[in-house]
């Protein structure tokens, strides 16, 4: 498993009880993905998981988190994580409140996926050879 940042700790001990608890699961759910993902912090404080471009991103607001999953929209999603974001041209996002539970199976073969992605080159160069070159 890839190393915990302890900027992304930091930012995880200062949640309430059951957003931390969520995060913590997708956190290990990123991980458990490839052992090569990373951890840092962007943007000052929000924590990014990256492996050859980002991955993923947490957000935590008042009355849920937000998991956003960078995969330009090239990436399935047969079990219905995305919560909004359905047609933005970067990320998505998995949304969670309070008693949600975190389809961890579901989420391992999701990053898994958008892992592949952007070890093939990212989404934004598959997605310019999609509309004018073969692959």
């Amino acid at each position: 498993m890839g190393e915990h940042d302890p900027r992304v700790d930091d930012y995880l001990d200062r949640l309430p009880d059951w957003q931390r608890e969520t995060l913590t699961r997708v956190r290990d759910v990123l991980h458990r993905a490839d052992p090569e993902m990373a951890e840092t912090i962007k943007r000052t404080v929000q924590p990014y998981f990256v492996l050859d471009g980002n991955v993923a991103a947490f957000l935590a607001a008042r009355d849920h988190v937000n998991v956003f999953v960078y995969d330009g929209g090239t990436v399935p999603d047969p079990d219905g994580l995305i919560t909004s974001g359905h047609q933005n041209k970067t990320a998505r996002t998995i949304a969670f409140r309070e008693g949600d539970v975190v389809a961890e199976e579901a989420l391992l073969t999701f990053v898994r996926r958008l892992v592949a992605v952007n070890r093939a080159g990212g989404w934004r160069r598959l997605t310019d050879r999609r509309e004018g070159e073969s692959f």
